[in-house]
This record gives C-alpha cells, structure tokens and sequence, in this order.
C-alpha cells in the first residue's frame, strides 16, 4: 500500500486512556469527537473496525471505586458494567450520524479454533457489507489467563489480519515511536517510518502508558509485527486529536508509520 490513503477496509483501536479522564470516567468531548471522524470516514466509503479498550476503566469509575480491582472477579464485574456503557455511548452516538454499530466481544480461542474462526470471519464480512461498524472488544467478563489476549493492541492486530483490513491505526497517549521515552529523555526523536522490525526497534520500545491501560509500546510493536507480517500497515498516533485520522488519510506525516510486509 502506498499510503493510508488507499486503505478501504480499516481496524482503529482506541485505548483506556484515550477514551477516559484519570477518574476513569469518560471524556464525553474526544468520544463525541471520534465518533464524528469515525462516521465521516464511513461515509467517504471506508469500512471501519473499532477496536475500542475501556470497559474495565469505565466499570471502576461507574461503580466508583478508587482504584483498578487487581482481583479477576473484581475485574470482571467492572467490565461487565463498563461495557454496557461503553456500548450506549457508541450506539447513541452513531445513531446520531445514521451509522449502526454490533459489539462483537473476543476471546483467544477464536483464533485457536478453526470453525469458531471461520464464524467469525463470517459475521465480521456480514456487518461490513451491511454497512454496519463493528465495535470490538476483548470479553473481558469472561476471559481468564488461558484465553484472553491480555492486551487490545494484540486484539487489534488480529482483528485485522482475520478481516483483511489493508491497515491498522493505533490511537495512544503518545505521538508514536521514539528513539528513547519522551517521558524520561528530552533529546528523544520521533521515528516517522519503520521499515523493519529489528531488534533495534524492539530494544528501545519499552515502558507502560497511564494506569487505565494494560500496554504500553512493546505491545504495540508486538501488533505491528502480527500486521506487517500479513502485508497491513500500521500506524501509531496520537489519540487526543481524532482529526489526525484525516491527516492520516490524506497522506500527511503523522505519527510513525509501519510498512506493511517488512518483518524480520
């Protein structure tokens, strides 16, 4: 693919910390935001896949607990929560653009099982030529250790690849990739295009995001792997300002781009 601008079939992924304030609720005004670019998008013809982190964040700041239980059942029951909240927003707020959306919630196994691949493939090619945007999510509820991704830039990676997408967006806290942690070194760059994933790359990926999240940039290098590997390109930007996703689509320089097909 020459750019993002050629992509017709599109996996975004938007984190914890992107869609919540640090109480864990929701910041009302950047969903609203997404949702609008997201719809716009749609309507310029483009197939959208959301894969969208923040049930357990938003279960801790509807029940209002203090902190992310640490528990699994604990856990659990604040994804459950939070999810249907997560989902009401989504629902409400493309609605309002004429867009439907399906929650579609996955665990491991899908990818592990043969028949269960296949149905899902099946109902993500259905929703897509429905015109329908799927939102997707790991099920949080009911996945333990043995079955769960444990993170959504994983999700998201094999989201695109069961799908076909012809690229991956990942919107985070941080701009993209740097030669060190912005957070820690002042005189960090950021690197605007990966051709190859090396252990170069992988040496200087590291560090968690904010503590409404479960990844961090190993992660995400780890789902551009999944991606490239099957020819998808991805992207890593900055989630704060969902108009990036039209700069990115009119084949401007944002964040840091990885070529598809390129792995080592």
């Amino acid at each position: 693919m020459a750019s993002f601008q050629d992509a017709k079939r599109i996996v975004v992924k938007v984190g914890s910390s992107t869609l919540t304030y640090e109480t864990g609720m929701i910041n009302i005004r950047r969903v609203e935001k997404l949702v609008k670019v997201l719809a716009d998008l749609r309507n310029s013809g483009k197939e959208i896949v959301l894969v969208s982190s923040g049930a357990v964040a938003v279960g801790v700041g509807k029940l209002g607990l203090k902190e992310r239980p640490h528990d699994t059942p604990s856990k659990q029951a604040a994804a459950a929560v939070g999810q249907c909240e997560l989902m009401y927003l989504y629902d409400k707020l493309f609605a309002e653009y004429n867009h439907n959306v399906a929650q579609i919630l996955l665990t491991r196994d899908i990818v592990e099982v043969e028949k269960r691949t296949e149905n899902v493939v099946n109902t993500f090619n259905r929703l897509l030529e429905m015109g329908v945007i799927p939102v997707v999510n790991e099920n949080d509820t009911v996945a333990v250790e043995e079955i769960e991704f444990g993170d959504n830039d994983t999700l998201s990676a094999i989201v695109a690849t069961l799908v076909g997408a012809d690229a991956l967006i990942l919107m985070s806290d941080i701009d993209g990739l740097y030669t060190a942690n912005p957070h820690e070194n002042p005189n960090a760059t950021l690197i605007r295009r990966v051709e190859t994933i090396d252990d170069s790359i992988l040496s200087i990926a590291g560090g968690a995001g904010s503590n409404r999240g479960t990844g961090g940039m190993i992660t995400k290098i780890h789902a551009a792997q999944i991606a490239c590997s099957k020819g998808i390109d991805m992207a890593i930007i900055q989630g704060e300002n969902p108009d990036l996703l039209y700069d990115l689509m009119e084949g401007k320089e944002v964040g840091t781009h990885f070529i598809g097909g390129n792995t080592k």
